[in-house]
Formats: structure tokens, sequence, C-alpha cells
């Protein structure tokens, strides 16, 4: 087996890829683009940190929780999570940042890669702002490329398929397996208490 490491080899096991998936990609946001963040409840954005150690986090909330400030510019409101700020900590010192945008039902995805700072002008937070929580900083993101991804890889998942879902008994409780993980002692938290502690926050 060889490991590929130049473009060369890496191109000669693939097609090229067809115009359309070229000219798709846009550096703005387009009337498509906007009215998919709009009816997107959910989100993934990757960062960097300093070394290059990459993550990932999900990201929730009402459709368009993620405002579009303008063709250029998203802002993403940063929600009560674990308070690890490991996306936070990784955009201050290396700001480049992905951002994947999904509703469910449809299998299409939307891409947008750009730059993002830490914001907390009243302003943009007062965007953000709905009746649960004005959030203590903003995400925003400047576009630099956005892009409709292809349905492929949900529907190969079956993702939207009720036919695809599992019981969530297929797996131990999360507080189960954190007391697993971590060493903890005492009882595991069960799903339903995670569940009511976790209203709050929603």
């Amino acid at each position: 087996m060889a490991d590929i490491r130049s473009m060369e080899a890496l191109r000669a096991l693939y097609r090229e890829p067809l115009e359309k998936s070229v000219r798709k990609q846009l550096t703005r946001l387009d009337a498509h683009c906007r009215r998919f963040i709009s009816l997107a409840p959910f989100m993934v954005m990757s960062s960097a940190d300093a070394d290059g150690r990459a993550d990932a986090s999900p990201r929730g909330g009402d459709p368009g929780f993620v405002k579009v400030l303008d063709e250029r510019t998203v802002l993403i409101p940063d929600a009560p999570g674990n308070n690890r700020l490991d996306s936070l900590q990784n955009l201050i010192g290396r700001p480049g940042v992905g951002l994947l945008f999904m509703i469910p039902g449809v299998d299409e995805t939307l891409r947008i890669n750009g730059r993002a700072t830490l914001r907390t002008d009243a302003a943009l937070i007062d965007l953000c702002a709905n009746e649960r929580r004005r959030p203590p900083l903003v995400i925003a993101v400047e576009v630099q490329e956005a892009y409709l991804h292809c349905a492929k890889a949900l529907m190969r998942s079956k993702l939207w398929d009720p036919t695809a879902k599992q019981e969530r008994s297929v797996l131990p409780s999360m507080g189960q397996m954190l007391k697993d993980q971590a060493g903890l002692a005492g009882e595991a938290e069960s799903n339903e208490a995670m569940r009511a502690r976790y209203q709050a926050d929603l």
C-alpha cells in the first residue's frame, strides 16, 4: 500500500470535476444560499488550532439562527455549551473556518469557507438575540467561498429516512459513557435527567 503524497498521484485516481462542479463555487451569498441559511436549524463549524489540529463543532437553533448580515457576512450566535471553548480559542489564533449547513429532509447541504472574527458589538448581538437569550458574542464569518454540495452523502447515509433511524437505546446514556471514559464516581446520569437539565440552556 502506497501513501498519496502528490497532487498528480491523487488526481490519477479520479476523473476531472464537471464544469458545473467548479463553477458553482461563489465568493458571495446569492439568493439560494441566503434561503438555505434561513431554513437551516443545524450546522457544523470546523476550525483548527495554531498547530493545525482540527475540530468540528455542531451548532443548532431555530431555523435561521445563523443570520446573514450581507452577501459576504454571516453571524453565528454563541449558545451555551460545555464551556471548553475549543472552537472559539481556535478562531482567535487561526481565523480560517468551514461551515456546513443542513436542513432536515433536504439531502443537499451548503458549505461556506471563510475567516471568522469574535465580535461583542451590541448591534450584532442584538441581531442574534431571541426571547431565550442574548449571546455573549457572535462569530462573524467573512465569506470567501460558498457552494451547494450535492446530495450523494446524505442519500447514501439515508440520514432523513425514518427506516434508518436508530433507537437511543443502542448506546448507553451519555452519563454512563462519560462515567466510563472519565472514571467518574457515583451513579451515571440518565438520558431523561440530562435532557431535563439541558432544557434551561436550549
